[in-house]
């Protein structure tokens, strides 16, 4: 009984990742959504589309 449980268990496990996998967006490489990935001037990893707090980026 209790091994009949853990593979229903395990079964719909799998049935739930592949219908994650399906619904998920993929990704868009290392632009993503937003297009920029880090500032030009200093390195530092771009959040959000605002300018970078450094200042120094022109882009």
């Amino acid at each position: 009984m209790l091994i009949k449980i853990v593979t229903l268990f395990l079964v719909g496990m799998v049935v739930l990742a592949m219908f994650g996998k399906l619904r998920l967006p993929k990704p868009r490489g290392p632009k993503g959504l937003l297009g920029r990935g880090r500032c030009a001037a200093c390195g530092r990893p771009r959040i959000g589309k605002g300018p970078c707090p450094c200042g120094k980026d022109r882009t």
